[in-house]
């Protein structure tokens, strides 16, 4: 199994290259392989916590944490992927058990929402979301939004 590293980065933090490899990465997720323009940068990146999986020097996984807007709202987990030469190898998993021990540390449990892919909604049931609403278009993709209430 490959050794990915984690690191955890407000966006301020981040060198120029590790922000190059993550708008790739996103862009070619989300943008490019789901034939899906749209504004794939956005401001939420600035107030962020970046989560990156590194194998050597290559960005293969990521996710963002977006703090909660106003009081009483959850965190947000988003952007979520495992670049296409290494997925099926559980590293998508690996990601969210990093993401939600993050979520811990941050904010002393792991609750949060986020907006899945409809399809994806089971991956996300897995590690303690559940479905809040009905399903919805999102940029010409269905969406559900999730939340994950327990610590």
């Amino acid at each position: 199994m490959m050794e990915i590293t984690w690191s955890f980065h407000p966006f301020q933090d981040l060198p120029p290259a590790l922000i190059h490899a993550i708008y790739k990465a996103r862009v070619d997720v989300f943008v490019v392989e789901q034939h899906c323009p749209y504004a794939e940068v956005d401001d939420d990146d600035l107030v962020s916590i970046h989560v990156l999986g590194m194998y050597g020097h290559e960005l293969v996984a990521y996710a963002r944490i977006i703090p909660a807007k106003e009081a009483g709202e959850l965190p947000h987990v988003g952007r979520v992927l495992v670049t296409a030469p290494h997925r099926g190898h559980g590293i998508a998993h690996r990601l969210m058990d990093v993401v939600q021990d993050e979520l811990r540390r941050m904010y002393g449990s792991a609750r949060s929402a986020l907006a899945a892919q409809s399809h994806l909604q089971e991956f996300y049931e897995a590690h303690g979301h559940v479905r809040v609403g009905e399903v919805y278009d999102l940029d010409g993709i269905p969406h559900v939004d999730m939340e994950r209430t327990d610590p």
